[in-house]
């Protein structure tokens, strides 16, 4: 069964310990290191990506492109097939909330065409009231998924996450 287990920086190495994920995905701002691969991941199976969450361009800042997001789709259809879902994926950004799981909705929707993007959109809901996916890494992957604004739509339709509620991994799962 394809699991995507999310989670804040501060949460890898007991989500890791815990999960025992095949692949690591870490996106972070490049003002936080990245934390090193933990025990039983291969290093080459770790996709450290820099980008900051932010939507717009703001200086000093890296702005989510059509490129990171395009890396994130590869690497999520490269775990799907090394690992035929029987190992999980671990996604993390600096808080669990927006970067790791606009991530994680992109792999979702770029391994499971058959699924509608909204059906992911409300697992993650569910599964955590703190997930608040980037909009701009959203907008990317319904570009690049050729999902024709629905992704978008599926987002928005979320709503705002709850921040009080954060700090708690969660998952995804692709058999919705």
């Amino acid at each position: 069964m394809s699991i995507i287990h999310i989670c804040s920086l501060r949460m890898v190495e007991s989500v890791s310990e815990r999960v025992k994920p095949s692949h690591i995905l870490s996106l972070l701002g490049g003002i936080t290191p990245f934390p090193p691969t933990p025990v039983g991941v291969d290093p080459a199976n770790h996709l450290k990506i820099t980008v900051a969450d932010i939507s717009e361009h703001e200086a000093g800042m890296i702005v989510p492109t059509s490129d990171h997001v395009g890396d994130v789709i590869a690497f999520g259809r490269r775990w799907a097939v090394e690992t035929g879902g029987e190992r999980p994926l671990l996604v993390h950004c600096f808080a669990g909330i927006s970067r790791s799981t606009a991530s994680s909705l992109a792999i979702a929707c770029a391994l499971r065409p058959d699924i509608e993007a909204e059906i992911f959109a409300g697992a993650l809901r569910v599964a955590s009231a703190s997930a608040q996916p980037n909009a701009l890494m959203v907008r990317h992957a319904d570009t690049l998924l050729e999902r024709g604004g629905r992704l978008i739509e599926a987002v928005e339709a979320m709503g705002p996450g709850d921040f009080s509620q954060a700090g708690q991994p969660y998952l995804l799962r692709l058999n919705v």
